[in-house]
């Protein structure tokens, strides 16, 4: 397939390039164009209030790479307005993957992944987008080793980059045109070839407190939390699929959302 990838942690993140291996590796066609620095939870923003600048970039990656100094969500629309070759028109956008899960309705309508993907159902086109869980102690060794994954998570990235490739077309083949539909897909951790899959709906969370107090000088610093899940028992939702195990698939219909 030809498909546009994005992400929201940036053109550097290791989580991005084990995706593009993988998508390579299983025969599609990709063009990237990523944010310039990390976007998390930025949701589906787009840059209104100032001008952004994109910029071809060569990381090696095998294919033609774009940054942009803006949202996962001006990539999209910027590279498909105006990045993309005419002989290159993607049939999906893959948006990933993420670092750290994307599960619950909290964190799937501030994710900036998903936001991205979003941007491409905008367009008439399917769009997925991969998220990895992980936990607290290997995210604070991902922090401070610079974005260097240790050997744990890494095998496991490798691995749910494999199940990524091989999801894409038939996500994407499922998808009609024009849908308004984003499949969002979170891999537990860790993740291994046998690893099965669960349909499941976003667990409803919720998620106060985001902020600390003031500090000295008045500012008001982000503190994560994953939230208290005030789900029922069913259907299952995402994060009892990730905590099961099992790799969680939500399907986001958004013109379901008023009725």
């Amino acid at each position: 397939m030809r498909l546009l990838v994005t992400n929201d942690d940036g053109i550097e993140s290791v989580f991005l390039h084990e995706l593009v291996h993988a998508l390579r590796a299983a025969g599609h066609a990709l063009a990237i164009v990523a944010p310039r620095h990390e976007q998390s939870w930025i949701g589906a923003a787009k840059s209104r209030h100032r001008p952004v600048t994109s910029a071809p970039i060569e990381r090696s990656l095998g294919c033609p790479t774009w940054t942009v100094d803006g949202t996962p969500s001006d990539c999209v629309n910027i590279a498909l307005a105006h990045l993309l070759p005419a002989a290159f028109q993607p049939e999906a956008v893959v948006s990933g993957i993420n670092v750290g899960l994307n599960a619950s309705l909290g964190f799937i309508l501030a994710s900036g992944t998903i936001g991205g993907a979003w941007e491409g159902a905008v367009h008439g086109l399917p769009a997925v987008a991969f998220s990895q869980d992980l936990s607290f102690e290997a995210y604070e060794h991902l922090k401070h080793a610079g974005g260097v994954p240790a050997p744990e998570l890494l095998a496991t990235l490798k691995i749910s980059a494999q199940h990524a490739a091989r999801l894409v077309p038939g996500l994407a083949a499922a998808t009609a045109p024009r849908s308004f539909t984003v499949h969002n897909v979170n891999f537990p951790s860790p993740c291994v070839p046998g690893t099965g899959i669960r349909r499941t709906v976003p667990a409803r969370v919720v998620v106060p407190g985001l902020f600390s107090p003031a500090q000295d000088d008045g500012t008001h610093r982000f503190v994560f939390q994953l939230g208290e899940d005030i789900s029922p028992a069913e259907p299952l939702t995402d994060r009892a699929a990730l905590a099961a195990g099992f790799i969680s698939h939500s399907i986001l219909d958004y013109r379901q959302l008023g009725r």
